[in-house]
């Protein structure tokens, strides 16, 4: 029976992340292959080939944003990205939505994003609690004249989801900065803290 149990174990090791991951990537290409969608139906894959084709929705998607980056990066993009921006920003609501949803999107995938600069570790929920956290940056405007001086801003994930979790303000003494990568602080909260990073830095 322990023999059966062991090689059950050692299955279920195998193909748990190749399920998890299988599907994963069947839900991304699926919701990609919606795109598809906004082309006329004289267009479509089961038009012009009387068959439903798996991932040319994901592949159009893809080759879009592609050429978006290849038009935005040269002079003329950039203007008419400019222009772009302008008449949004002239738009009421959607001055506020997209101007909000630009910079965060800036600030985590921009070349010069500043977002998880660093590790850290903090004792959060309470004290003799600590928790993997990373900062993103220093308070400014006007919170700086309700706290104390050298504040960061520091972003607490949950786990195993690093994309929701807390933003705190707290004293620069109150953090020790890690020596660890920020790749492998998010595998170690990721894996609920299975997956131990090296003690070198990357």
């Amino acid at each position: 029976m322990g023999i059966m149990k062991k090689y059950l174990i050692t299955g279920l090791l195998v193909w748990i992340p190749l399920a998890i991951t299988a599907w994963v990537l069947q839900l991304v290409v699926s919701t990609l292959d919606r795109s598809l969608l906004l082309l006329p139906a004289s267009w479509r894959p089961l038009h012009l080939l009387g068959v439903e084709v798996w991932g040319v929705g994901a592949l159009v998607t893809l080759l879009v944003v592609m050429a978006t980056g290849v038009v935005a990066s040269n002079f003329f993009g950039q203007r008419l990205v400019l222009l772009w921006e302008n008449v949004l920003s002239r738009i009421p609501v959607v001055k506020s939505i997209y101007s909000s949803v630009k910079q965060v999107s800036d600030t985590l995938l921009g070349p010069g994003g500043q977002a998880f600069r660093k590790a850290l570790l903090v004792e959060y929920p309470r004290k003799g609690s600590w928790t993997i956290a990373f900062q993103t940056g220093v308070p400014g405007g006007e919170i700086l004249a309700h706290i104390p001086e050298d504040c960061v801003s520091v972003y607490v994930p949950t786990t195993p989801n690093p994309t929701s979790g807390f933003f705190l303000i707290l004293p620069k003494a109150d953090v020790l900065e890690l020596g660890m990568s920020v790749d492998s602080a998010l595998k170690y909260i990721i894996s609920m803290g299975v997956v131990v990073p090296d003690s070198q830095k990357h």
